[in-house]
Protein backbone atom coordinates (compact mmCIF):
# COMPACT_ATOMS: atom_id res chain seq x y z
CA UNK A 1 0.00 0.00 0.00
CA UNK A 2 2.72 3.11 -0.96
CA UNK A 3 0.83 6.54 -2.61
CA UNK A 4 3.55 7.13 -5.17
CA UNK A 5 3.39 10.71 -4.61
CA UNK A 6 4.78 9.64 -0.71
CA UNK A 7 8.34 8.94 0.33
CA UNK A 8 8.66 6.01 2.47
CA UNK A 9 8.89 7.87 5.78
CA UNK A 10 6.13 9.80 4.77
CA UNK A 11 4.04 6.78 3.40
CA UNK A 12 4.18 5.44 7.35
CA UNK A 13 1.14 7.45 7.72
CA UNK A 14 -0.98 4.75 6.17
CA UNK A 15 -0.19 2.45 9.45
CA UNK A 16 -1.97 4.77 11.51
CA UNK A 17 -4.14 6.20 9.43
CA UNK A 18 -6.07 2.72 8.70
CA UNK A 19 -5.60 1.52 12.11
CA UNK A 20 -7.81 4.58 13.23
CA UNK A 21 -10.27 3.84 10.51
CA UNK A 22 -11.06 -0.04 10.53
CA UNK A 23 -11.21 1.12 14.61
CA UNK A 24 -14.20 3.37 13.76
CA UNK A 25 -15.92 0.59 11.79
CA UNK A 26 -15.66 -1.74 14.85
CA UNK A 27 -18.99 -2.44 16.85
CA UNK A 28 -17.28 -0.76 20.11
CA UNK A 29 -14.92 1.63 18.73
CA UNK A 30 -11.99 2.94 21.00
CA UNK A 31 -11.25 6.19 19.03
CA UNK A 32 -14.31 6.40 17.04
CA UNK A 33 -12.86 8.44 14.59
CA UNK A 34 -15.89 9.61 12.08
CA UNK A 35 -13.39 10.60 9.40
CA UNK A 36 -11.05 8.17 9.18
CA UNK A 37 -12.36 5.50 7.24
CA UNK A 38 -13.42 8.69 4.34
CA UNK A 39 -10.00 10.32 4.44
CA UNK A 40 -8.36 6.86 3.57
CA UNK A 41 -10.43 6.29 1.02
CA UNK A 42 -9.79 10.01 -0.21
CA UNK A 43 -6.39 8.85 0.12
CA UNK A 44 -6.53 6.09 -1.76
CA UNK A 45 -5.97 3.47 0.95
CA UNK A 46 -7.68 0.26 1.15
CA UNK A 47 -7.95 -0.35 4.84
CA UNK A 48 -10.12 -3.68 4.51
CA UNK A 49 -7.04 -5.33 3.20
CA UNK A 50 -4.71 -3.86 5.24
CA UNK A 51 -2.23 -6.44 7.15
CA UNK A 52 -3.35 -5.24 10.40
CA UNK A 53 -4.25 -7.59 13.23
CA UNK A 54 -7.08 -6.52 16.09
CA UNK A 55 -4.17 -6.04 18.91
CA UNK A 56 -2.40 -3.79 16.20
CA UNK A 57 -5.61 -2.22 15.60
CA UNK A 58 -6.67 -1.41 19.13
CA UNK A 59 -2.92 -0.48 19.68
CA UNK A 60 -3.23 2.36 17.47
CA UNK A 61 -7.09 3.56 18.56
CA UNK A 62 -5.84 3.55 22.24
CA UNK A 63 -2.68 5.20 21.81
CA UNK A 64 -4.55 8.48 20.00
CA UNK A 65 -7.23 8.46 22.28
CA UNK A 66 -4.93 8.71 25.16
CA UNK A 67 -2.77 11.23 23.16
CA UNK A 68 -6.10 13.20 22.59
CA UNK A 69 -6.79 13.54 26.56
CA UNK A 70 -3.14 14.62 26.62
CA UNK A 71 -4.19 17.49 25.00
CA UNK A 72 -7.81 17.88 26.18
CA UNK A 73 -6.75 18.18 29.95
CA UNK A 74 -3.92 20.66 29.18
CA UNK A 75 -5.91 23.22 27.12
CA UNK A 76 -8.57 22.45 30.23
CA UNK A 77 -6.57 23.88 31.86
CA UNK A 78 -4.60 26.73 29.80
CA UNK A 79 -7.24 28.23 27.66
CA UNK A 80 -4.29 30.32 25.61
CA UNK A 81 -2.84 26.89 25.12
CA UNK A 82 -0.45 26.49 21.45
CA UNK A 83 -1.03 23.07 19.94
CA UNK A 84 1.14 20.85 18.36
CA UNK A 85 0.91 17.67 16.28
CA UNK A 86 4.67 16.89 14.88
CA UNK A 87 4.05 14.16 12.45
CA UNK A 88 0.80 14.92 12.22
CA UNK A 89 -0.12 12.56 8.97
CA UNK A 90 -3.71 12.46 7.75
CA UNK A 91 -4.99 12.83 11.57
CA UNK A 92 -7.83 15.45 12.27
CA UNK A 93 -6.87 15.46 16.15
CA UNK A 94 -8.36 18.84 16.32
CA UNK A 95 -11.91 17.96 15.16
CA UNK A 96 -11.85 14.92 17.79
CA UNK A 97 -10.57 17.47 20.65
CA UNK A 98 -12.23 20.65 19.55
CA UNK A 99 -10.29 23.07 21.26
CA UNK A 100 -11.37 26.75 22.35
CA UNK A 101 -11.28 29.74 20.28
CA UNK A 102 -8.42 30.98 22.02
CA UNK A 103 -5.92 28.15 21.50
CA UNK A 104 -3.69 28.09 18.19
CA UNK A 105 -3.12 24.84 16.53
CA UNK A 106 -0.22 23.26 14.81
CA UNK A 107 -0.12 20.52 12.57
CA UNK A 108 3.35 19.89 10.80
CA UNK A 109 4.34 17.16 8.77
CA UNK A 110 6.69 17.07 5.97
CA UNK A 111 5.62 19.13 2.94
CA UNK A 112 4.50 16.32 0.47
CA UNK A 113 2.03 14.95 3.92
CA UNK A 114 0.77 18.41 3.92
CA UNK A 115 0.07 18.75 0.66
CA UNK A 116 -1.90 15.31 0.98
CA UNK A 117 -3.52 16.93 3.85
CA UNK A 118 -4.80 19.58 1.87
CA UNK A 119 -6.36 17.32 -0.62
CA UNK A 120 -8.51 15.07 1.60
CA UNK A 121 -8.96 16.07 5.23
CA UNK A 122 -11.80 18.49 5.77
CA UNK A 123 -11.08 22.51 6.59
CA UNK A 124 -10.47 23.10 10.28
CA UNK A 125 -8.56 25.98 12.00
CA UNK A 126 -5.51 24.30 12.14
CA UNK A 127 -2.51 25.66 10.74
CA UNK A 128 -0.54 23.53 8.42
CA UNK A 129 3.18 23.44 8.91
CA UNK A 130 5.27 22.23 5.92
CA UNK A 131 8.72 21.27 7.39
CA UNK A 132 10.96 18.70 8.79
CA UNK A 133 10.69 18.64 12.18
CA UNK A 134 14.45 17.77 12.99
CA UNK A 135 15.26 21.22 11.05
CA UNK A 136 14.48 24.60 13.29
CA UNK A 137 13.49 27.12 11.05
CA UNK A 138 10.04 26.32 11.16
CA UNK A 139 9.80 26.63 14.99
CA UNK A 140 10.85 30.28 15.05
CA UNK A 141 7.77 31.12 13.12
CA UNK A 142 5.81 30.09 16.26
CA UNK A 143 4.58 31.80 19.15
CA UNK A 144 7.14 31.84 22.03
CA UNK A 145 5.35 32.91 24.77
CA UNK A 146 2.36 30.92 25.44
CA UNK A 147 2.30 27.51 27.14
CA UNK A 148 2.64 24.40 24.81
CA UNK A 149 1.40 20.93 24.64
CA UNK A 150 3.32 18.88 22.14
CA UNK A 151 1.86 15.45 20.67
CA UNK A 152 3.45 13.25 18.42
CA UNK A 153 1.86 9.61 17.23
CA UNK A 154 5.01 6.99 15.51
CA UNK A 155 6.79 10.29 15.15
CA UNK A 156 9.75 8.71 17.15
CA UNK A 157 10.21 5.64 15.48
CA UNK A 158 11.34 7.52 12.36
CA UNK A 159 13.83 9.74 14.07
CA UNK A 160 17.66 9.12 14.39
CA UNK A 161 18.90 9.26 18.20
CA UNK A 162 20.22 12.31 18.23
CA UNK A 163 17.88 14.08 16.22
CA UNK A 164 15.07 13.24 19.09
CA UNK A 165 17.67 14.34 21.59
CA UNK A 166 17.67 17.72 19.56
CA UNK A 167 14.29 18.47 19.10
CA UNK A 168 13.84 17.93 22.34
CA UNK A 169 16.09 21.07 23.07
CA UNK A 170 14.79 23.06 20.80
CA UNK A 171 11.19 22.64 21.88
CA UNK A 172 11.71 22.99 25.12
CA UNK A 173 14.01 26.06 24.73
CA UNK A 174 11.24 27.51 22.26
CA UNK A 175 8.08 27.74 25.11
CA UNK A 176 8.23 29.04 28.20
CA UNK A 177 6.64 25.89 29.76
CA UNK A 178 4.40 22.80 28.96
CA UNK A 179 3.82 19.55 28.03
CA UNK A 180 4.95 16.79 25.72
CA UNK A 181 3.45 13.15 24.71
CA UNK A 182 4.57 10.96 22.48
CA UNK A 183 4.32 6.84 22.16
CA UNK A 184 7.43 5.29 23.40
CA UNK A 185 9.23 2.77 21.61
CA UNK A 186 11.47 0.23 23.59
CA UNK A 187 14.52 -1.44 21.96
CA UNK A 188 11.56 -4.89 21.37
CA UNK A 189 9.55 -2.63 19.90
CA UNK A 190 11.74 -1.49 17.08
CA UNK A 191 12.91 -5.38 16.53
CA UNK A 192 9.52 -6.31 15.93
CA UNK A 193 9.01 -2.79 13.45
CA UNK A 194 11.84 -4.06 11.46
CA UNK A 195 10.80 -7.74 11.13
CA UNK A 196 6.71 -8.09 11.18
CA UNK A 197 5.22 -8.32 8.24
CA UNK A 198 2.56 -5.60 8.64
CA UNK A 199 4.91 -3.16 8.72
CA UNK A 200 7.79 -4.36 6.37
CA UNK A 201 6.83 -0.94 4.20
CA UNK A 202 8.95 1.32 6.95
CA UNK A 203 11.54 -1.18 8.01
CA UNK A 204 13.74 0.30 6.43
CA UNK A 205 13.32 3.95 6.88
CA UNK A 206 12.38 3.30 11.24
CA UNK A 207 15.98 5.47 12.35
CA UNK A 208 15.02 5.46 16.25
CA UNK A 209 16.68 2.33 18.36
CA UNK A 210 14.29 2.97 21.03
CA UNK A 211 14.64 3.10 24.33
CA UNK A 212 13.65 1.12 27.66
CA UNK A 213 13.64 3.57 30.35
CA UNK A 214 10.71 6.12 30.03
CA UNK A 215 13.26 8.42 32.38
CA UNK A 216 16.12 8.46 29.36
CA UNK A 217 14.32 11.50 27.81
CA UNK A 218 14.80 13.84 31.62
CA UNK A 219 18.97 12.41 31.37
CA UNK A 220 19.45 13.91 27.53
CA UNK A 221 16.91 17.07 28.45
CA UNK A 222 17.07 17.68 32.45
CA UNK A 223 14.46 20.24 32.36
CA UNK A 224 11.74 17.75 30.99
CA UNK A 225 9.94 15.44 34.50
CA UNK A 226 8.36 12.15 33.78
CA UNK A 227 4.55 13.29 34.39
CA UNK A 228 3.05 10.20 33.53
CA UNK A 229 3.62 6.98 32.15
CA UNK A 230 0.72 5.09 30.55
CA UNK A 231 0.85 1.64 30.12
CA UNK A 232 -1.65 -0.28 27.52
CA UNK A 233 -1.95 -3.42 29.35
CA UNK A 234 -3.71 -1.48 32.42
CA UNK A 235 -6.09 0.60 30.99
CA UNK A 236 -9.68 0.36 31.92
CA UNK A 237 -10.22 0.16 27.83
CA UNK A 238 -8.62 -3.74 27.91
CA UNK A 239 -11.91 -5.24 29.40
CA UNK A 240 -13.56 -4.56 25.71
CA UNK A 241 -11.00 -6.63 23.97
CA UNK A 242 -11.74 -10.24 22.97
CA UNK A 243 -11.39 -12.77 25.49
CA UNK A 244 -8.16 -14.41 24.33
CA UNK A 245 -6.42 -11.08 24.10
CA UNK A 246 -7.91 -9.75 26.97
CA UNK A 247 -6.60 -12.52 29.53
CA UNK A 248 -3.07 -12.33 28.03
CA UNK A 249 -3.06 -8.92 28.05
CA UNK A 250 -4.49 -8.77 31.90
CA UNK A 251 -1.28 -11.26 32.40
CA UNK A 252 1.40 -8.94 30.38
CA UNK A 253 -0.11 -6.00 32.72
CA UNK A 254 1.40 -7.70 35.86
CA UNK A 255 5.21 -6.50 34.50
CA UNK A 256 6.34 -3.06 34.06
CA UNK A 257 9.10 -4.78 31.63
CA UNK A 258 6.40 -6.82 29.57
CA UNK A 259 3.75 -3.88 29.39
CA UNK A 260 6.68 -1.63 28.13
CA UNK A 261 6.95 -4.30 25.02
CA UNK A 262 3.58 -2.92 24.31
CA UNK A 263 2.46 0.72 23.60
CA UNK A 264 2.87 3.27 25.91
CA UNK A 265 2.29 6.87 26.02
CA UNK A 266 4.76 8.78 27.90
CA UNK A 267 3.91 12.39 29.38
CA UNK A 268 6.33 14.76 30.11
CA UNK A 269 5.85 18.60 31.71
CA UNK A 270 8.99 21.31 31.21
CA UNK A 271 8.97 24.13 33.45
CA UNK A 272 9.42 27.81 33.24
Amino acid sequence: MTTPALSPVGNSLSLTLCGRALDSRAPRPFLGDPTAAEVATRAGYDCGRFPMPASSVNDIALRAKKLDGVVRGFIARHRDAVVLDLGAGLDSRIARVEPPAGVDWYDVDLPEVIARRAEVLPATKVHDVAADVTESAWLEALPRDRPAVIVADGLLAFLAQDAFMSLLHRLVDHFPYGEIAFNGYTRFHVWVLKRYGGTESIADVVANPGFDDPRDPERWEPRLHLEQEILLTREPEVAQYPRALRMLTRLAAHSTALSRRGTTVLRYRFPM
